[in-house]
């Protein structure tokens, strides 16, 4: 079948040579070219050797979002600026891979996925962690009931960050919170729905950027569920990333570190499901983040080719972002 035509819009987000990678080496998917409206970033990019050198690289934006045959775009600038890149994609009637957080203005986040979808363009959020092997794998056993009715979740998704790059980020009241929760609050809503309440606490306690939130912690509380998503950025390399879910039935543990993922303790109050009763470990298979940036970008092809419905819907899309926003204080509710 002939390559889907695809671009990226961007290239300051952290994901961003990752996502283009996974579509230079996806032979569904013809890579046109790149646009970064910073010429100082193009020319720093342009000046050294990986994927995003040799690529053509668009002067002016409309030459991406007026070209009938792109038919998708990769959004990767910013947290700043990339929501209004990813209304631009959809104003132009393209579908859009859009890497997270999906922008602090709600009501606008609200618009381009209500135009989006009034035009039935695709717009898939960059969270990988939905095509790995552990979260898969408890994610299917919370829904299936293995593990009974949740009641806890407990999410640990700290990291080490450069002074340049808390500076960014410090732009964002809840700092490191913004940046990565929604990582982990995909997953919790996915299981639990959307919450009744949210708190976030949100500190500077290491001093090296003060405007940057490096130690924080959301609560969000269900009518018989609390899950607790806590991030650092300041901790230890290598970083012990937890998931932990736990249920009336069974509790499962994804171990640390999550990245790449080894084993899952999985502890039931009964044999079910083909597992003892008891506690056991789970190995699974170990994939690297570039190995999920490739099953998401698959997922998002298989979409657009028709072969497949979309893995989360748009409702869910929106639900997360609102999530991350009412823990962040961005919006009440």
């Amino acid at each position: 079948m002939t390559p889907i035509r695809m671009a990226q819009y961007g290239i300051k987000h952290g994901h961003a040579a990752g996502k283009l990678l996974a579509m230079l080496t996806n032979p569904d998917v013809e890579v046109v070219g790149v646009y970064e409206p910073d010429p100082e970033r193009r020319r720093q990019v342009q000046a050294t050797s990986g994927p995003l050198r040799n690529l053509h690289w668009f002067d002016d934006k409309r030459e991406m979002l007026d070209d009938p045959s792109i038919v998708a775009i990769a959004s990767e600038g910013l947290n700043s600026e990339s929501l209004e890149q990813t209304a631009e994609i959809v104003a132009a009637g393209k579908h859009v891979w859009y890497d997270k957080p999906a922008g602090e203005n709600w009501p606008r986040w609200q618009e381009v996925m209500a135009e989006a979808q009034a035009r039935q363009l695709y717009v898939q959020m960059g969270y990988m962690f939905r095509y790995h092997n552990g979260f898969r794998r408890i994610a299917n056993w919370a829904k299936s009931g293995l593990l009974g009715d949740i009641f806890s979740i407990r999410a640990h998704m700290s990291t080490w960050i450069s002074i340049a790059q808390r500076e960014v980020i410090s732009q964002h009241s809840a700092g490191i919170f913004y940046d990565l929760a929604g990582h982990m609050l995909d997953q919790i809503v996915w299981l639990l729905g959307r919450p009744a309440r949210t708190t976030g606490f949100f500190h500077n306690h290491s001093g090296i950027v003060p405007a940057f939130a490096d130690n924080t912690l959301g609560v969000l509380e269900y009518a018989k569920a609390i899950a607790v998503v806590d991030i650092a950025a300041m901790e230890p390399r290598p970083m012990a990333r937890r998931f932990e879910v736990y249920g009336s039935r069974g509790s499962a543990v994804l171990l640390e570190p999550f990245e790449p993922g080894h084993a899952i303790r999985l502890c039931l109050e009964d044999a079910d499901g083909g597992y003892r009763q008891g506690e056991q470990r789970i190995p699974i298979s170990a994939q690297s983040r570039q190995e999920l940036y490739d099953l998401e970008l698959e997922a998002f092809i298989a979409v657009l080719k028709g072969k497949q419905p979309p893995d989360r819907p748009a409702s869910h899309e929106l639900l997360v972002q609102e999530t991350l926003l009412r823990t962040t204080g961005q919006i009440s509710g």
